[in-house]
C-alpha cells in the first residue's frame, strides 16, 4: 500500500470550494473509477493545508504515478502528486 499525497496545481482556484472546480464531474467520475477497481481505498482532503491524502493499493508507486496522471485534474493543472511513500497498516483494518 501507498499513502499519497496531491497538492494544489497552478490552476486550482483557491476561492472556489472542490466541487466548482474546473473539470468537477470529470474528476469525481475518475476518482470513483480508482475505488471501483481497488485501487484507491481511502481519499480525501486535509484541513488547512492545501492537500489530499490517498490510501492506495497498487504493486509498486509506478503504477500508483501513471494511474493518477491520468486524472483530468493532474492534466488540466489543478492537482499534482506531492509524494508517493510506500505505507504498512500496523492498527486497523481496512477491510
Amino acid at each position: 500500500m501507498f499513502a499519497v499525497t496531491v497538492s494544489d496545481g497552478p490552476k486550482w482556484q483557491s476561492d472556489l470550494p472542490m466541487e466548482t472546480q474546473e473539470e468537477w464531474t470529470a474528476h469525481a467520475a475518475f476518482m470513483n473509477g480508482l475505488v471501483d477497481e481497488g485501487l484507491v481505498l481511502l481519499g480525501g482532503p486535509l484541513e488547512g493545508i492545501h492537500q489530499r491524502l490517498l490510501i492506495v493499493r497498487a504493486d509498486d508507486a509506478e503504477h500508483v504515478k501513471l494511474r493518477l496522471e491520468e486524472d483530468p485534474w493532474h492534466s488540466d493543472g489543478l492537482l499534482r502528486i506531492a509524494t508517493i511513500a510506500p505505507w504498512t497498516l500496523r492498527l486497523g483494518s481496512l477491510d
